[in-house]
């Protein structure tokens, strides 16, 4: 059996792991806990601490764990994704360059924020290195640009890995200014490996009415298929310019009734929420194929479409609160909030609202799919508290 090291696993990546049955073909082991459940951490000593590990492939499935995973890989020569191609997909003014060079057309204009407002208003600013929509923000007048804060855990944090990967630290602060953009928001996911670029598949992204905030993601998508391979023919150019090779990845773009698709961001990494959805409806884990690919096999995926729909669904609210109760754990549930604290001081969120646990549920059509996440949600018995006066 092949050692693979999985590193600062998340529930989900247990759960993934666990429903794809790869215990049966591999010694796993788990290096460090969840880095958003840590105050501290300290790159240099984590990796020292894994020197005796064994391992013939590394993952990590978030981005810092991403890179975590690819420094310890080349350090021992092992197969994925070098440093220095994923550092070049997360740090965004980085990638935008690249991207502009290969598939100008995908590209959305931008500019780093340095003080003045580079273009017309409104758009959209984030941060330089970020996640999950945290800290991005529609600028409509150039006063709302004042307070723009990073999350200083994160990126301090993040600019510690790097400079282990040759980036320079100082270069993970600030903010891109980017135009703003419309249309179907999805994402491809997909691989690399032996210079070859293969799609798995399109998710759509659906948000709550009048808000930034995603309120689920249904694979597959509605898009019509010369829609679809127009976002694999601009993964195929934007990737292999990146030097990514060896790993997952997945695209997020804004495709537009008319005109080009646009790129919103490249993650080196899997999109490990949408993981169920597609062991749900093809059978086979993009687990299974991450794993592979980390000991430097060819993970020959091959699947039609599926037959139904299968939805990623987040219960979300919209106002701080204290949490006094959540439901029992239960099998296609993520409960993401813990009892005894504010949903402010917990999880991971944007700037309009807070999750509080992901579902996920499948039927015949999209509609019937939907329904059922939504009557599933509503059931869960979360008992939240207005934030007490201090």
């Amino acid at each position: 059996m092949r050692d693979v090291l999985v590193l600062c696993p998340q529930e989900r990546d247990l759960a993934a792991i666990h429903a794809a049955m790869l215990e049966r073909d591999y010694c796993i082991h788990f290096g460090g806990s969840d880095l958003d459940q840590l105050e501290a951490f300290d790159p240099e000593d984590f990796l020292e601490s894994l020197a005796d590990t064994p391992a013939e492939g590394v993952v990590g499935t978030k981005d810092q764990s991403a890179l975590l995973a690819a420094l310890l890989a080349e350090g021992r020569d092992l197969p994925g994704p070098r440093p220095a191609a994923l550092v070049a997909c997360q740090h965004k003014p980085t990638s935008r360059e690249i991207q502009r060079r290969v598939a100008p057309e995908a590209t959305p204009d931008f500019a780093l924020l340095d003080g003045h407002v580079p273009f017309g208003t409104p758009f959209f600013v984030k941060p330089v290195v970020g996640r999950l929509s945290q800290n991005v923000y529609r600028i409509d007048a150039p006063g709302d640009l004042v307070g723009l804060h990073e999350f200083d855990r994160y990126t301090t944090r993040y600019a510690r890995i790097a400079a282990l990967a040759g980036a320079d630290p100082d270069s993970v602060h600030g903010f891109l200014a980017e135009e703003l953009l419309s249309g179907d928001e999805v994402t491809l996911e997909g691989y690399v490996h032996g210079r070859t670029t293969t799609p798995i598949g399109v998710t759509d992204s659906v948000k709550y009415p009048g808000t930034f905030s995603f309120e689920r993601f249904e694979y597959p998508s509605r898009l019509p298929e010369e829609r679809q391979a127009e976002l694999s023919d601009v993964a195929a150019r934007v990737l292999p310019a990146l030097g990514f090779e060896g790993g997952f990845f997945n695209v997020e773009f804004f495709v537009p009734s008319e005109g080009p698709a646009q790129i919103i961001e490249v993650n080196g990494r899997i999109a490990s929420q949408f993981a169920p959805l597609v062991q749900g409806l093809h059978g086979r884990s993009t687990y299974d194929a991450l794993f592979e690919l980390a000991c430097g096999e060819d993970p020959r995926w091959q699947t039609g479409l599926p037959d139904g729909v299968g939805v990623s669904y987040c219960l979300r609210v919209f106002e701080d609160a204290f949490v006094e109760a959540v439901p029992d754990p239960e099998e296609g549930v993520e409960i993401l909030v813990r009892p005894g604290l504010l949903l402010s001081e917990q999880g991971v969120n944007d700037s309009q609202s807070y999750r509080l646990a992901i579902l996920y549920g499948f039927g015949e059509t999209r509609v019937e799919a939907v329904d059922r996440c939504r009557e599933w949600a509503q059931g869960l018995s979360f008992r939240l508290a207005p934030v007490p006066v201090r």
